[in-house]
């Protein structure tokens, strides 16, 4: 892709209503727009992170044996007052008329939905258990949104849902899909605690979240220094302890001390039991040809608050540091005088050319911009390997190769050409 090609269109400043730091660089650096209050347009450079991640959540659930489907944004009444959430929800829950004064909501999520297809469409044990998935747009009418798309109105989400016949059953499907959120995060390359939390609205007696560590996290969160042991604060405050008591305590779990941290939830799973199977009639014949209603667990992960929590955590005072699984692209050649050298400009092409044959996604910075321009734009925008061709290539046939991290290296176009052979073949 050529820069002078890409709809990118970068901000030297912050607006003013940005709160945190991956809001302004996400609108600094052209991955997003505003259209209204809590929602925005994915451009180009931000729709391909997105897509990033989106992949990476479907290879792994994929993985996992669940199975992908896609359910209507737009939700029926009847369904929600079967649960009696229709009124439960409160004003999160945005909801519509037809022509016909018929009433229906915009998803916030699926439990209904995904209930009444299993209902109609599995009658036997012997099709238990079953995990089904989905990625899709879920609207939800914050009261306030803010810090961009982490906190949106409108947001790109993956919500699974199990179905089990016991209490046991629900147990392995639960642990499967901690175990593949885990993987998912692994991969983006990211910084994370598994959270005891709160059921909330969505029912249960066992849930889970998952969270980014970043200093602008929303949540407050308590975390042993030396194992695995973390609560979310509200839990202690529903118990009546105060956060302040509990800093520097021995951990619960008798490792280490409890220490207080922000992170960002881009997770929860639930073990539902039979919340939704009970309040909908849901079962099967079991092995006796006894009808029994169905353990049931739901699993969501925020697929676009993921980007945001991303950025939260890899930046610096020029812009975003890309974990190599989700940038852009992964190779930005910076031409110093492509408009004006013919020898620049080819050798800035074939390099181009040779990179894109070997499966690297790459930019050239073909601007007539000089490299001061260039390179604040591309490290705003946070490419992992800069490789910049200008006078040094003129005078002594080299290149320069420069890493987002800050480390940089010279040398004959081969020799580089060598060192990019070897980073993908590892």
């Amino acid at each position: 892709m050529f820069w002078s090609k890409i709809f990118l269109p970068t901000l030297k400043d912050s607006p003013q209503d940005a709160e945190v730091i991956s809001h302004k660089l996400m609108l600094r650096s052209g991955m997003i727009r505003r259209v209204t209050s809590g929602i925005y347009t994915w451009l180009p450079l931000g729709l391909r992170v997105l897509r990033k991640v989106e992949n990476i959540v479907r290879e792994e659930m994929n993985a996992s044996g669940a199975q992908e489907v896609l359910m209507p944004m737009v939700q029926p009444r009847e369904l929600w007052e079967e649960t009696q959430r229709w009124e439960k929800m409160g004003p999160e829950l945005l909801r519509i008329q037809d022509r016909h004064g018929r009433d229906f909501c915009l998803g916030p999520t699926h439990e209904e939905v995904i209930t009444d297809l299993i209902r109609n469409n599995i009658k036997s044990y012997k099709e238990l258990p079953l995990n089904l998935y989905q990625i899709q747009t879920k609207f939800r009418d914050e009261v306030r949104p803010r810090y961009g798309v982490m906190r949106g109105r409108e947001f790109l989400m993956k919500d699974s849902y199990s179905f089990n016949l016991d209490e046991e059953s629900l147990a392995e499907s639960y642990l499967l899909i901690k175990n593949t959120y885990k993987k998912i995060i692994n991969r983006l390359g990211l910084k994370f605690k598994i959270v005891k939390a709160d059921s909330g609205a969505i029912g249960g007696d066992t849930s889970e979240e998952f969270h980014i560590l970043a200093e602008n996290g929303e949540d407050t969160i308590a975390v042993s220094d030396s194992s695995d042991f973390a609560i979310n604060t509200e839990l202690l405050l529903k118990d009546g302890e105060d956060l302040e008591s509990f800093q520097g305590k021995p951990s619960p779990d008798g490792e280490g001390v409890i220490e207080i941290k922000k992170g960002i939830e881009i997770g929860h799973i639930f073990q539902l039991g039979r919340v939704y199977t009970d309040a909908m009639n849901v079962n099967v014949l079991d092995q006796k040809g006894k009808a029994r209603n169905l353990f049931m667990g739901c699993y969501g992960i925020g697929v676009s608050r993921l980007v945001a929590a991303a950025i939260e955590q890899n930046n610096d005072d020029k812009g975003i540091i890309w974990p190599d699984a989700i940038a852009p692209y992964e190779v930005n050649i910076v031409a110093i005088g492509f408009d004006k050298d013919e020898e620049i400009a080819k050798a800035a092409m074939d390099l181009y050319n040779q990179l894109s044959s070997m499966g690297y996604e790459v930019m050239l910075d073909d601007r007539k911009d000089g490299y001061g321009t260039k390179m604040k734009d591309a490290e705003l925008i946070g490419i992992p390997m800069n490789v910049i061709i200008g006078k040094q290539y003129l005078q002594n046939n080299e290149i320069e190769l420069k890493h987002r991290d800050g480390q940089s290296s010279t040398g004959k176009v081969e020799d580089i050409l060598t060192i990019f052979e070897h980073y993908k073949s590892s």
